[in-house]
């Protein structure tokens, strides 16, 4: 009996262990570009990656178009989370957001092509709120201003292809 429950105890902890170690990914699907996955940090950044998982399973996300897609002089950012731009001018989104806070989170991740970073108020890091970018480029100026919650690990060339005004279809979190 004392056996079984040592096994028991072991195999729970396994689970345990497993299930924290799960990855989470979130698939963006764009209207006619195609889709990418983005990897959530949900150790490094677990208030800003809860938050943005409750929009996606809201449904917060789908309709959205992408308010800004810098890709000259050099490949920059894509930038999307703004409820208003679903209908309108595209020109007028960029200040709206669920009307929720996240506080910043200092995850030591870097802002390099393909990290995905809770977007805040110029000098108030701590404004997060729905509004996310994918950079297409390094930009170390942005270390310690933005929360990285995210790694884009497959479809970067999609997230290359995204211009101002496109968008998304359907957003959905899958967990391995």
């Amino acid at each position: 009996m004392r056996r079984l429950f040592i096994a028991l105890i072991i195999l729970t902890s396994l689970a345990l262990a497993a299930m924290a170690a799960a990855d989470t990914v979130m698939r963006v699907s764009v209207e006619g570009k195609g889709t990418f996955s983005v990897l959530l940090y949900t150790d490094k950044a677990p208030k800003t990656t809860a938050h943005i998982i409750k929009l996606v399973k809201s449904g917060f996300y789908d309709g959205q178009r992408f308010h800004i897609a810098t890709h000259t002089p050099r490949p920059y950012t894509i930038q999307v989370g703004d409820p208003a731009s679903k209908s309108g001018d595209i020109n007028a989104a960029g200040s709206g957001g669920s009307g929720a806070t996240v506080a910043y989170e200092e995850t030591n991740l870097p802002n390099v092509a393909g990290a995905v970073g809770l977007s805040a108020l110029p000098g108030d890091k701590n404004t997060g709120d729905s509004q996310f970018y994918v950079l297409l480029g390094p930009a170390r100026f942005l270390d310690g201003n933005y929360t990285v919650f995210g790694k884009v690990i497959d479809g970067m060339d999609v997230c290359n292809k995204v211009e101002k005004g496109d968008r998304i279809d359907h957003v959905t979190i899958v967990e391995k």
